[in-house]
């Protein structure tokens, strides 16, 4: 008893231990992380940052002449939201890509941020410790940041379509998962229909977004009920008049038989055929996600004209078997099985049964990686690996897809190696090696800025073309300038051009005509070519133009003005007329 009395009075006396608390998180932390990261994603695409306008880029508004016209010329037609962002560009920098390219990077900011909150939500929905479900989203993210299988999503600047409506689509996904009630609340119902509406407005692949709330309502109710999807019928009525909407507006597009890239109409792609070819193309991008080491900008990817072409039967066979392992291990492995359903639910607008003349294309994976990194972190999670060693194999993953990425945004950073790079992987593809040939050649075969041109290179290209596939219009047209803009081989380029007007008579090839002659001095036959060419086409200025300039080369001086004049009242924009009209009246008023 005396013993217990005087440990009582030493404890009394001694001093009271410290408290063991956790460290309060630093608030300044998570932005300074963010702010990193962002920095790591602009080092990994900076040297595509003054890459030039490629492929696609070049029939957009913003490559055209005329291009600087109002704000409401550019929202007539598809994608307003997606066109406005591109009008702001012209505003910002014109003819200059690095705007553009910068506003890319930017929106692929935003789409990670948000895919490190998506991930963590259900990462907190599967049970997930709080210090470890942040470590693992921050892997996410910076897995779905530096992958270099993105770069085409955002290095390409027709690409900022996917990169612009996906980030929308994830914004709504992530206001939808934040909701602080199961029921979901009038004003955020509000907020998630205005992004969905946004995101259409950018790319029509975003329709599907309520079948992504809806899978995510199912899946994520206790007992995979449909008690989560009657309790927000509010949020799914709106969302399913606007898909309805959607459909509806886009439907003639694909249904459309002049539609040259996609839609039902496809004359040589049947819509099972192309369903045969993505049983197995849909294994192609978790290939490319584990393994980006064949990426390429033009896929020669065969068709499946039966379900035995090409392994199609096979491929279907393993997504079957896949579907029912992932619904019969849906609890055991709830989060990886979703992010299965939600990969293939992502990937359905383009890789299912509307026929794409691509069957395969590396920016179609930007959004549905979000399926493949939720089983990525699912698994992860389950090897209870320590938090430092979690952190270790995060940070190299990360600077091992920076360097790639880094490497990739190389090649995009120049028609000449994003195509000899290409030719390299797809050396069966005509188109590849036209553009190829038109990289090589430069502007005057509608290709970009290259110094010096190697139109030697750009021959052999178009030679390469005409070998895999039957010479159209255009090729023709544009091995013509090869051969006269810096061969100077005239003859050879008549030739060409010749061939040209056999399979189309238009204006266009016959002012070129006119144009090779002019250059020999061969003036009544560039006279010839050029009525020709207004006989086809009354209204195309360049005829003028060049008549103007026959004109002006013979010393008709009135003659020449009254051509440009012309010239200009069809397009007032035609630099070669203005300068022309403004060189004529000079002379006319010396002579007087």
């Amino acid at each position: 008893m005396k013993a217990s009395r005087r440990e009582s009075r030493k404890a009394r006396a001694a001093p009271p231990r410290p408290s063991v608390t956790p460290p309060k998180p630093v608030a300044w932390l998570p932005w300074t992380l963010a702010a990193a990261a962002a920095l790591v994603v602009f080092w990994a695409y900076a040297p595509a940052a003054h890459g030039p306008f490629l492929f696609d880029d070049t029939v957009l508004k913003f490559a055209l002449p005329g291009f600087e016209v109002p704000l409401r010329a550019w929202l007539v037609g598809q994608r307003p939201l997606l066109m406005a962002t591109y009008w702001l560009n012209v505003r910002l920098s014109g003819e200059d890509p690095f705007s553009y390219h910068v506003f890319n990077v930017i929106f692929h900011c935003v789409a990670g941020g948000l895919i490190y909150w998506i991930v963590r939500r259900l990462l907190q929905w599967s049970g997930v410790e709080a210090a470890r479900r942040s470590l693992l989203a921050g892997l996410a993210a910076a897995i779905f940041l530096l992958h270099p299988v993105q770069t085409e999503a955002v290095a390409y600047l027709a690409g900022r379509s996917e990169a612009l409506s996906d980030m929308l689509v994830l914004a709504a996904f992530a206001v939808f998962l934040y909701r602080p009630a199961a029921a979901i609340a009038w004003l955020r119902v509000a907020a998630v229909v205005v992004l969905f509406l946004a995101a259409l407005l950018s790319k029509e692949q975003a329709v599907v977004l309520p079948a992504l709330l809806l899978l995510t309502d199912f899946w994520w109710n206790p007992g995979f009920s449909f008690e989560g999807i009657r309790r927000n019928w509010r949020l799914y009525a709106p969302l399913a008049a606007g898909a309805a909407y959607a459909v509806a507006h886009f439907w003639d597009l694909i249904v459309s038989t002049t539609a040259p890239s996609a839609g039902f109409g496809l004359k040589d792609l049947t819509w099972y055929q192309y369903f045969f070819t993505q049983c197995r193309a849909l294994f192609v991008y978790p290939g490319l996600f584990l393994f980006p080491a064949h990426l390429t900008a033009d896929w020669d990817f065969p068709i499946s004209r039966t379900i035995l072409d090409h392994g199609a039967l096979v491929g279907l066979l393993a997504l079957l078997g896949l579907t029912g392992l992932a619904w019969r291990y849906r609890r055991q492995f709830r989060l990886a099985s979703f992010g299965f359903f939600t990969y293939l639910l992502l990937m359905a607008p383009t890789s299912s049964i509307i026929p794409i003349r691509d069957p395969v294309a590396e920016r179609r994976v930007y959004l549905s990686m979000l399926g493949l990194l939720l089983i990525v972190v699912d698994l992860l999670g389950r090897l209870n690996l320590p938090r430092q060693a979690l952190m270790a194999v995060g940070a190299a993953v990360a600077l091992i897809l920076a360097m790639a990425t880094h490497a990739r945004a190389q090649v995009w950073s120049s028609a000449v190696a994003l195509w000899e790079d290409t030719a390299q992987k797809s050396p069966n593809k005509p188109r590849v090696h036209f553009q190829l040939a038109n990289s090589y050649c430069g502007p005057p075969c509608g290709g970009a800025e290259v110094d010096p041109p190697r139109c030697d290179l750009a021959v052999l290209e178009y030679e390469k073309t005409a070998r895999l596939d039957k010479p159209s219009y255009n090729l023709l047209v544009d091995w013509a300038a090869a051969y006269d803009n810096c061969l100077h081989r005239p003859e050879d380029a008549l030739a060409k051009l010749r061939q040209a007007a056999a399979l189309d008579q238009t204006a266009h090839v016959y002012t070129q005509i006119a144009k090779v002659y002019g250059e020999q001095q061969r003036w009544p036959q560039a006279l010839d070519a050029l009525a020709t060419a207004e006989k086809l086409d009354p209204t195309f200025a360049t005829t003028f133009a060049y008549r103007g300039l026959i004109h002006f080369a013979t010393n008709q001086m009135a003659a020449a003005v009254q051509d440009y004049q012309r010239a200009l009242v069809l397009d007032p924009l035609l630099e070669p007329a203005k300068d022309g009209l403004a060189q004529a009246q000079a002379r006319l008023r010396a002579a007087q």
